[in-house]
């Protein structure tokens, strides 16, 4: 069975063609803001418009394919911008309507756990998913992705967005404050973990407060990763205490980060676990993680929609979606 999967959750338009579980195609085009700006949804959605038909043609150019060969058409249903999650839902819709195929809706969060079991070849891990929006560690228990913790306030990815333009670095800022980090200094910021779950905004208000009485940039940098890291390793490990699960995978888009990466492996290897992340090229969003779990799905029966009927769901939970095919 070869399945498109549709992106457009946020910044980002993608389309990727999986058969079975090889990757055929991958290919993306992301909205870019103005230099100081976070993402605009309604230019975001704009930008999604104007390259849809452009992304499917040349994901199909590269798997070697032709409209008419795709059996199954999946898409991002939620969570999401909802201007942005509409041009998704339009695309697929109309491919589904045009080649009479199955139409089926994913959760984007569930995508990224899916896509890096996948590729990492864990069985069963507590993942922690880190993207702009969206900061959750999450293990499968009776049938259901749960949320053992979560942000309160801004995802990681946000946050270190937020810090980056207040203090110079634009968008997007996570790989810079990486890079401005080496050889920093630790200096004491708010650690704010609460039960199991997590507040970033008041570390980014204290965090600019001292950068601006003075405090160097790197030292600013480095405190906030260490500090922002620390607070998602120990609601890591504490969930796989909780779980009594033996492995962890790192996904989403702040997964690139190698002092994340490196805290989390430390972490899992004193427990005596796995630690693994999802490869570059599939952590961040894209279409390839769509169309797996529009196959995973299909095979499942979960979730096929009516052409004519389907819609976005823009605040689905993780842990609101029966997985029925674990």
């Amino acid at each position: 069975m070869i399945c498109l999967g549709i992106e457009s959750t946020a910044h980002t338009f993608g389309v990727g063609i999986m058969e079975d579980e090889k990757g055929l195609s991958n290919v993306k085009d992301t909205y870019i803001p103005p230099q100081g700006w976070g993402i605009e949804p309604m230019k975001a959605a704009g930008h999604h418009k104007e390259k849809w038909e452009g992304v499917i043609h040349k994901a199909l150019e590269e798997a070697g394919l032709k409209q008419d060969d795709i059996d199954i058409v999946s898409f991002s249903q939620g969570p999401g911008l909802p201007p942005c999650l509409y041009v998704g839902l339009n695309v697929a819709s109309n491919l589904a309507s045009e080649s009479n195929i199955p139409l089926v809706g994913v959760n984007h969060c569930i995508a990224h756990i899916e896509i890096g079991k996948l590729f990492s070849k864990l069985n069963d891990p507590v993942t922690l998913y880190v993207s702009g929006a969206n900061t959750q560690i999450i293990a499968y228990v009776e049938q259901r992705y749960r949320c053992f913790g979560e942000t309160m306030d801004v995802g990681i990815g946000n946050a270190l967005d937020k810090f980056g333009r207040e203090v110079g670095l634009g968008f997007p800022a996570g790989p810079k404050i990486e890079k401005e980090a080496q050889g920093g200094n630790y200096m004491e910021l708010p650690y704010v973990v609460k039960g199991m779950d997590l507040s970033f905004s008041g570390v980014i208000t204290n965090a600019i407060e001292k950068f601006k009485k003075g405090t160097s940039l790197q030292d600013t940098c480095f405190s906030f990763q260490e500090t922002t890291f620390a607070m998602l390793a120990e609601v890591t490990e504490r969930a796989m205490a909780h779980t009594a699960k033996n492995e962890v995978l790192l996904t989403g888009g702040v997964a690139a980060n190698s002092r994340l990466q490196k805290m989390l492996e430390t972490m899992a290897r004193e427990r005596g676990g796995k630690f693994s992340v999802c490869p570059m090229q599939y952590a961040g969003d894209n279409g390839l993680m769509i169309a797996w779990q529009g196959l995973l799905q299909h095979n499942s029966k979960s979730n096929i929609l009516n052409p004519e009927k389907a819609d976005i769901l823009p605040r689905q939970r993780t842990d609101e979606v029966d997985v029925d095919w674990v």
